[in-house]
């Protein structure tokens, strides 16, 4: 097999690293997946005792790798990984959409894939530049919900909407003119729910598109951090 490499965006293949994100890729999405690493210490618990089983009938070649491993994820308690092809999926045309435009920060990313399945959302667009949702660490941080998803990423906001003209546009922006729960009251499917950077949140231009919505405070805060807010958001939405 030929070497492992440290993850590129470049290149063709990533790593789910840690026992539940490689049980999700091998169940989720089993033809992605190439092989899987494990290390020494793995041991014959339960969840040990599963992944291998599943490998076997799945006929998906295993084996130790502690040194992989280590190089891989920079740490000595990762004891599986996960090897699989990256395969992004536009998101369904007729589904409600999550739109995250220049989300940068890999940890945030990751929560909010996890929430986004949690809460039914599949479709999920990102605008570039943004954090690489194939990355290891935001595989890792959504729990392997990258493999569940249909998830795409956008040179621009124009070029999504263009691919998805019929969605009702709802940005969430500190100053938008719809409270929450009066804009998920009256919702239009399919919709897309639109959250911008981490720092920055939407530019003022999002204004003028859609239905604006603000998340209400009980005590107001400068902002809410990006996971929170889509999660929210999310919620308040679900069909």
């Amino acid at each position: 097999m030929p070497t492992l490499e440290p993850y590129s965006r470049e290149k063709p293949i990533s790593y789910a690293l840690g026992l539940f994100p490689a049980m999700e890729a091998l169940r989720k999405a089993p033809d992605q997946v190439s092989r899987v690493l494990l290390h020494s210490s793995l041991g014959t618990g339960e969840g040990a005792e599963n992944l291998i089983a599943l490998c076997d009938r799945l006929k998906i070649r295993t084996e130790e790798a502690d040194r992989a491993l280590r190089r891989l994820s920079g740490k000595d308690n990762c004891f599986a990984a996960a090897v699989f092809r990256k395969t992004p999926l536009r998101p369904e045309p007729e589904s409600n959409h999550l739109v995250l435009v220049n989300p940068m920060d890999a940890g945030n990313l990751g929560t909010i894939l996890r929430t986004a399945l949690g809460l039914g959302y599949r479709s999920i667009a990102l605008v570039r530049p943004c954090a690489d949702p194939f990355e290891p660490r935001v595989v890792r941080a959504g729990m392997g919900a990258v493999f569940s998803l249909r998830l795409s990423e956008y040179d621009s906001f124009e070029q999504y909407r263009k691919e998805y003209p019929r969605h009702a546009l709802y940005p969430f922006m500190l100053d938008g003119s719809l409270p929450m729960s009066e804009a998920a009251q009256k919702k239009q499917p399919p919709f897309s729910l639109i959250f911008g950077n981490e720092g920055s949140g939407l530019s003022p231009s999002f204004a003028h598109l859609g239905s604006p919505v603000r998340i209400e405070q009980t005590v107001e805060v400068d902002s809410l951090n990006l996971a929170v807010a889509a999660a929210l958001g999310m919620y308040a939405f679900r069909v």
